[in-house]
């Protein structure tokens, strides 16, 4: 059985936009098995996509080169004979390593002036390519037009694991679950205020009861989904960051009625469980990487000043989020809970 080799962007919603590239390689090669080598904090993104045969986590620590390092987990990796390697990352060290492997065909794009280390490049140099398009793309010809009918991303989750999970955290299966995601990883510019998700919250819990509520996030976004909860004072509400790891964060989007989230990881794994998702958008462009899913809607006030794309808000008011009360966010929410009833 032949082997491919693709190694994982380090953001968790990159990871997620790069998967049809795998249904695209799947579809070219049907018996091949596809190995995926991923950073520790992403692996459990990969391994919710059925084409992976398995996920390698990577044992290198951000930042430095660390050559030598590189070069022994490349020898272990020229074991496995992989005929192919498609490095998602851009930077020159990822490339390093299917070279020391001897992989004979590297796919990527030139990122880092990758000459020689890349052997079939492909050019990143088109501004403002949505991302899922532009990971797809790797799976054709370097020259080859841009194709915009790629497939959408997909991830899957075992109703056991599901269920297993809510008895555990105390969630009501029978009743619905809607998740909020509150941090983003890039900066606070991609942050909806705390307040907006407590009203968003509150007219939730009022005007469909029963309905229950998931906070989560890393334990960076403690503090945050803390005041939420401190705001709304309601039962029923659940502060899961820094609680749950990246694969129950994962089952638990699986079971949801719907999804709220910034900019984030989070807002992608939702679209490729296919969970009703409203992605909000301040700093960041809505066009570049909306959310994909059956019901999706990208929110933006589409200001003059945005998307800035900067981690903190350049003039100092955060209007682009600030200015995006919940009623607005209520009113696009409450069809989709409607429908997923």
């Amino acid at each position: 059985m032949s082997r491919t080799l693709v190694i994982s962007p380090n953001w968790i919603g990159d990871a997620v936009m790069a998967q049809p590239l795998l249904q695209l390689l799947k579809q070219q090669n049907p018996g091949a098995a596809i190995d995926v080598l991923a950073p520790p904090s992403v692996a459990p993104v990969w391994r919710a996509m059925k084409e992976v045969d398995s996920v390698l986590e990577t044992p290198f620590r951000h930042g430095p080169l660390q050559l030598g390092e590189r070069w022994q987990y490349a020898r272990l990796l020229k074991q496995q004979g992989y005929a192919a390697a498609y490095v998602l990352p851009n930077t020159l060290k990822y490339a390093l390593i299917p070279l020391f492997a001897g992989i004979a065909t590297r796919v990527g794009y030139k990122g880092e002036m990758r000459y020689g280390l890349i052997n079939r490049m492909h050019r990143d140099d088109v501004p403002a390519r949505p991302m899922v398009p532009f990971y797809a793309a790797l799976a054709g010809a370097p020259d080859a037009p841009l194709r915009l009918d790629v497939p959408r991303p997909a991830m899957q989750v075992e109703r056991g694991a599901i269920d297993a999970l809510c008895a555990r955290l105390g969630i009501d299966r029978a009743r619905a679950l809607v998740v909020f995601a509150p941090g983003a990883e890039f900066g606070a510019a991609k942050r909806w205020p705390a307040r907006h998700f407590a009203a968003l919250a509150q007219a939730l819990v009022a005007q469909q009861p029963g309905t229950q509520v998931a906070l989560l996030g890393s334990p960076k976004d403690k503090a945050a989904c803390d005041e939420i909860v401190a705001i709304t004072g309601a039962a029923g509400v659940f502060n899961l960051a820094g609680v749950t790891q990246l694969d129950e964060a994962i089952a638990l989007i699986a079971g949801a009625a719907a999804v709220v989230a910034n900019d984030s990881g989070l807002l992608h794994i939702a679209s490729a469980l296919n969970r009703p998702v409203i992605g909000l958008y301040g700093p960041t462009d809505p066009d570049h990487a909306p959310p994909f899913s059956d019901m999706a809607k990208a929110m933006s006030l589409r200001l003059d000043c945005s998307p800035c794309k900067q981690r903190e808000c350049p003039l100092g008011h955060h209007d682009c989020m600030e200015k995006m009360d919940a009623g607005g966010v209520w009113r696009e929410l409450k069809p989709m809970m409607n429908v997923s009833r």
